[in-house]
């Protein structure tokens, strides 16, 4: 069987939300501000550029979901082409572009914005990329490896979480120029990467999301054990996040490569 991408991945206002504000892409398909507590598995082949990311509409900000949605149609429209690091930087500042023209048409949308994080996955290397808090993690033997960097100011100790985001695609710090986070890194099969939104990162620590990767698939001796089993885990992440008090949005992306 050749390479496939498989990706685990839901979507949920939460707790405390009334709306969902996160938006999603998955290869050429976009789930926006639409809700689900039932993960979705997909499966694409490896090769032409594969794009999984999630988009975080400012809350407190009119217009979110806008922002969201239009950053994640983008990425769906643009995946097929975004096969470097120039040009995922370059379609970044694409997003930016278009979410203030957007919010230019709309007074009442004049401070929407949105974070972005995700992956480009090509046939032997990922390109992991992000703007604001959204993250990407690399899942390995040893726990989690934090790829993506949060356009946050620094934690003081004993704090896990921060409002403050220092860079978003729109929004009303008025960037018109933004400095995307973008590294490429090699892929092989059984590589796992997670997609987040700061609804799950927030309420949940590290080190619990780790624990809840690291379970041993049931039926490993199956060749779907993997795939199934990441169904499983993305439900059991979306659950910590609930149980922890839901404060806000929680959308997330499990991607395996498969063999």
């Amino acid at each position: 069987m050749a390479a496939y991408i498989a990706v685990s991945a839901l979507s949920h206002e939460g707790l405390v939300r009334e709306h969902n504000e996160d938006s999603l892409t998955v290869g050429p398909w976009t789930l926006c501000s639409t809700v689900t507590n039932n993960p979705q598995t997909l499966l694409f082949p490896l090769g032409p550029p594969c794009v999984v990311a999630v988009a975080d509409g400012l809350g407190g900000h009119p217009g979110g979901e806008v922002a969201s949605a239009l950053v994640a149609r983008r990425l769906a429209a643009a995946g097929g082409g975004l096969d470097g690091e120039e040009a995922v930087r370059a379609e970044l500042q694409e997003c930016n572009r278009a979410v203030y023209a957007a919010a230019a048409e709309e007074p009442e949308l004049a401070a929407m914005g949105t974070t972005v994080a995700g992956l480009v996955l090509l046939p032997e290397q990922v390109l992991a990329f992000n703007v604001g808090d959204s993250r990407v993690y690399r899942v390995t033997a040893d726990g989690l490896r934090r790829v993506s960097v949060d356009d946050s100011p620094p934690l003081p100790p004993g704090r896990r979480t921060t409002s403050m985001v220092t860079q978003t695609l729109g929004g009303s710090l008025g960037l018109t120029f933004v400095e995307p986070h973008v590294r490429a890194e090699p892929l092989a099969p059984g590589d796992r990467y997670l997609v987040c939104s700061d609804g799950l990162t927030d309420p949940v620590p590290e080190e619990e999301l780790a624990a809840l990767l690291a379970r041993p698939p049931e039926g490993a001796d199956r060749a779907d054990a993997g795939d199934r089993s990441d169904g499983k885990a993305a439900f059991e992440l979306w659950r910590a996040a609930i149980e922890a008090g839901g404060p806000d949005n929680i959308t997330l992306a499990l991607v395996r490569i498969g063999a």
